[in-house]
């Protein structure tokens, strides 16, 4: 089937500015970048009134498209689909670019799908331009972009086939959620309330292992250039490998045995403690056994652990699931630009000193739970090769 191809700037207003005459004191919706998930979903959402935010932020109406331009936020899907926000006029961040669907041309869910697929970002993180850790997606790759356009009714039934696909892929994920939401039941439960114990509370830096460099973050500006990655070689680890919370081998990106003993004081060991501290900031994901030899990125924190103070597993639980744990990041990362993190405030976090021996009660509990996640994991993988492939060929006439 041969569909015609159109650019994006021929059914979609890029960016669009805000009207002269709105009124100033109706509500909107606030969006932050985190508050954009990387399917397309609302995390959250601020009321606020028009006249103290119009200035400083990017505004957007409901049924809008958004996508996140800088890296690597765009590379990893952050958007929002259509119809998320509660109130007819949105802010958000101003790395986000605003697509709005021309309605007579173009259907706005189709539109989300098809700037939300693999080749799109793959296309675009091509297109990015900027410094190092500061790339963008430039407003004119999309407006430049091609997509094959049928009828509008062709449009939303491809829209809908798509729908479907997407629920079963989160239904997928909603059961390894549940999974999760069982062994944070379980750890609140067995330390939830430390301050009715008798642990000593201390930070994450004193249960880091004594030695230097024991809490690191990867290599810096001329340290590491694009250039300078190859085919095949020692593994560098990035955000894509800790997003999900737990490890994952996601893009391939190597050095060569030569760069390695360059930069090897960057070496991620078995158990280690992997946290993001830029763009999708304070995913936390332990490095498993069977790791190869690898370094970490920039992008990450890396933390060696004293075992005989704290287990890798104890500690990411605590990292994710402890209120004390959270609502210390909250605070220290209030106000920082796309709530970025930092060693020093990783080293400074609250820990309590819980014995070596109830922390491995814990771990043999959350061991016993993982082994059951990985078919669910694996399933879900396939789930997303299939959504991807499904896409394809919504996307050039095989549906």
């Amino acid at each position: 089937m041969s569909w015609p191809l159109v650019k994006l700037k021929e059914v979609v207003e890029i960016n669009p500015r805000l009207p002269k005459d709105v009124d100033q004191s109706q509500n909107v919706s606030f969006v932050a970048m985190a508050s954009a998930s990387e399917d397309g979903f609302l995390l959250n959402e601020e009321t606020r009134t028009l006249s103290e935010t119009k200035k400083g932020f990017t505004y957007f109406e409901k049924e809008d498209v958004l996508v996140a331009k800088i890296t690597p936020c765009f590379e990893n899907g952050k958007c929002l689909r259509p119809g998320q926000v509660n109130h007819a006029i949105g802010f958000g961040s101003t790395e986000f670019h605003v697509l709005r669907p021309k309605s007579s041309l173009i259907d706005g869910k189709y539109l989300f799908y098809m700037v939300w697929s693999a080749s799109f970002r793959f296309l675009g993180e091509k297109s990015m331009s900027g410094a190092a850790g500061q790339k963008r997606v430039s407003a004119d790759f999309i407006r430049g972009f091609e997509i094959p356009l049928p009828m509008l009714s062709e449009q939303k039934r491809i829209a809908a086939i798509l729908d479907k696909a997407d629920v079963i892929r989160r239904k997928r994920q909603q059961a390894i959620q549940l999974a999760d939401d069982f062994l944070r039941a379980v750890f609140l439960d067995m330390f939830g309330d430390i301050d009715a114990s008798d642990w000593a509370i201390s930070n994450i830096e004193s249960v880091a292992k004594g030695e230097k460099g024991s809490i690191r973050t990867g290599p810096f500006g001329s340290q590491l250039l694009h250039s300078e990655f190859t085919e095949t070689g020692v593994p560098v680890l990035g955000i894509d490998n800790a997003v999900e919370n737990r490890f994952k081998w996601g893009k391939s990106r190597f050095i060569s045995e030569e760069k390695y003993e360059q930069l090897k004081r960057y070496t991620v060991y078995p158990g280690d403690i992997l946290i993001t501290i830029m763009g999708t900031c304070g995913r936390c994901a332990v490095v498993p056994d069977d790791i190869p030899k690898s370094i970490n990125t920039k992008h990450l924190c890396c933390i060696t652990l004293d075992e005989e103070k704290a287990l890798p597993d104890f500690l990411h639980s605590y990292y994710l699931f402890h209120p004390k744990a959270r609502d210390y990041l909250a605070k220290a990362t209030k106000g920082a630009i796309m709530d970025g993190l930092n060693m020093g405030i990783i080293k400074e976090m609250p820990f309590p000193l819980v014995p070596i021996d109830m922390q491995k009660i814990y771990v043999d509990i959350k061991t016993r739970v993982l082994s059951g996640l990985e078919s669910l994991a694996s399933a879900a993988r396939q789930d997303a090769e299939l959504f991807n492939a499904l896409n394809q060929k919504a996307f050039s006439g095989q549906l």
